[in-house]
């Protein structure tokens, strides 16, 4: 049998593991100085060298030329205890132990009766390698407390893992802890370059590109993925077009071809473009994994950031499309990419929800900004500040003004308007807020029509006039900051007008959610009421009693809650309504909102 690349090619002294140099050069330093430690906890993902370092540990300590000045704390590798311990061969003084199958505190006990028996010589060390040892019980652990805290002479514990937060803490205390890297793409290419140049075998640099991606970060993994192409074809030789049959990944002409479809928006085209992958026999989630690469990809190129290690073809592909979407909905993608991949290995119908997600992709032009959404309820934006100046000048110039003459009387539910108390004001402060006043009427001229002026020139308007005006007057107080008051004034519906000017507001009986904010906001609402309509002098929320088919009053209904299909459907009108084209196209679209 021909031996693995993996194995063949483990590195066989600190010096050449890749990438590890943090941990290599530390345990070499201890062996030269004469400061092992009596436990080691070595964590990093898989492939990225723990058990080797472990096994080059074990090596150094029992080396025959150990001490030598010239090794200065390698391992001669040439040796016989060296040549036993790399080849896994019966030595009594290294034990490697597989927690997976060896967790039990009954296992533990027993390492630890072991571990009282003397190396088999003076001048060596007794190594237990414990691999996987997140497996290992938390019984287990307690077990070994005592005797990771004062271990016999000689003694040297080292555990592998690649969960380290299922260790206890305890444990962890009493050991001298490694975290090992993930090795980048392009250390493993240069690996896998030497490794194929050894061997004699013809490469392609992208083909190296491909597996090093594939790897995922561990240089075993590479390896295996090697022996696995050169397995394929009649001449060993790795090459691109090798590496996507033998590891069925999928090519980049792919991906480009799917960003063309959401970039030109051709969402028809989706679900035959997905059934060709599935038709191929694509696995869906390296699929959905190489998406979301290249949407990342795309985010750099378009922010100007460090690109990630990619093909030139592909490099290319995207640098010429950069510009045909914002950064925002390349954000936007990939956090729906991110949102669906929990339930994604976990759902029997990933084609589905693959195919709608690249739907969603290609109709997000169709979707309302957020930006949208937060002005219409006032929260602020690049058209506010002059309306919102114009009503607080208003309300300056109302409280400088001459004090008006006392309404009549009103019934005793009716409140008060409320009344400004100030100082008598200068000559200068009377000009501005004669000005300030000037400025409001002039406003409210332009945007009232012109049968309420005349009218609110001659006294308390008319119940339509008042519903005319009722927009200007909700967009009035939402332009003084009080968003949810307008809201909640849309909702309120003017039903009467006394002839001293008070205003009656109905709402729904039994149900007063709208009217309690208009009431709390009294004063801006009248404010903006008397902007708008300078004759009305108050108002009064009243609600509306249903009437039974026999024209009985009927019973109070309940108050209904407002759900988050009610609130979404507000926003839905309300930004509609300040567009007609889009108002227009909800309906015939029937567009919705989303979060």
């Amino acid at each position: 049998m021909s031996l693995a690349l993996a194995r063949k090619y483990r590195p066989r002294n600190f010096a050449t593991v890749a990438v590890q140099s943090h941990v290599a050069n530390t345990l070499k330093g201890a062996i030269a100085r004469g400061r092992v430690a009596h436990g080691y906890l070595l964590c990093g993902p898989r492939g990225t060298g723990k058990t080797t370092l472990a096994r080059v540990l074990a090596m150094a300590l029992n080396c025959e030329r150990r001490g030598e000045p010239e090794l200065q704390g390698e391992p001669c590798g040439q040796c016989a205890s060296c040549q036993r311990i790399w080849s896994g061969a019966a030595s009594l003084d290294v034990v490697e132990i597989d927690a997976a199958s060896n967790g039990g505190v009954a296992d533990a006990r027993d390492l630890r009766e072991r571990a009282m028996y003397a190396p088999s010589g003076d001048d060596r060390y007794k190594v237990y390698i414990v691999d996987e040892a997140h497996m290992l019980s938390r019984d287990a652990w307690n077990a070994l407390l005592k005797v990771l805290e004062e271990p016999p002479p000689r003694v040297v514990f080292v555990f592998a893992t690649t969960e380290s937060q299922k260790v206890l803490g305890t444990v962890v205390s009493r050991l001298q802890r490694f975290d090992l890297k993930r090795i980048g793409a392009t250390e493993i290419r240069e690996r896998l370059a030497a490794v194929l140049t050894e061997e004699g075998v013809r490469f392609e640099d992208e083909a190296l590109g491909m597996i090093a991606r594939a790897a995922d970060g561990g240089l075993r993994d590479a390896l295996s993925l090697t022996d696995q192409v050169l397995s394929l074809g009649e001449t060993a030789e790795v090459t691109a077009d090798r590496v996507t049959v033998a590891l069925g990944l999928v090519p980049d002409d792919e991906y480009v071809a799917l960003l063309d479809l959401i970039l030109e928006r051709r969402a028809g085209d989706i679900f035959a473009a997905v059934q060709r992958q599935a038709d191929a026999g694509v696995d869906f989630v390296l699929l959905l994994a190489g998406l979301g690469r290249t949407l990342r990809a795309l985010l750099a190129m378009t922010m100007g950031g460090a690109l990630p290690d990619m093909s030139e073809r592909l490099r290319a592909a995207l640098q010429a499309r950069t510009g045909r979407v914002s950064a925002g909905d390349l954000v936007r993608m990939l956090h729906a990419l991110l949102e669906i991949e929990p339930m994604y290995r976990k759902s029997g119908q990933p084609q589905l929800l693959l195919e709608t997600l690249l739907v969603r992709f290609a109709l997000l032009d169709r979707t309302v900004e957020l930006e949208e959404v937060l002005k219409g309820f006032g929260a602020g934006g690049g058209d506010d500040p002059p309306p919102r100046r114009v009503a607080h000048d208003a309300r300056v110039a109302s409280a400088y003004a001459m004090p008006p003459s006392p309404p009549p009387a009103v019934a005793p539910a009716l409140a008060p308007a409320p009344a400004f108390i100030t100082p008598a004001p200068s000559q200068t402060a009377t000009q501005h807020a004669a000005a300030a006043a000037a400025a409001a009427q002039q406003e409210a001229a332009q945007r009232a029509p012109a049968a309420t002026v005349r009218r609110a020139q001659g006294g308390a308007p008319t119940v339509e006039q008042v519903k005319a005006t009722w927009p200007q007057v909700t967009t009035a107080v939402r332009s003084s900051g009080r968003g949810m008051v307008a809201e909640a004034l849309q909702r309120l519906v003017p039903v009467a007008v006394t002839a001293d000017g008070v205003v009656t507001l109905s709402h729904a009986a039994g149900d007063d959610t709208f009217a309690m904010p208009v009431e709390r906001a009294r004063a801006d609402v009248l404010a903006a009421l008397q902007a708008q309509l300078p004759g009305v002098h108050g108002f009064t929320l009243q609600p509306t009693a249903p009437v039974a088919p026999s024209g009985a009053p009927a019973p109070r209904a309940a108050a209904k809650r407002l759900t988050a299909h009610d609130v979404q459907q507000q926003r839905t009108e309300q930004i509609a309504a300040k567009d007609p084209l889009l108002e227009a196209a909800v309906k015939a679209l029937d567009l919705e909102l989303l979060d």
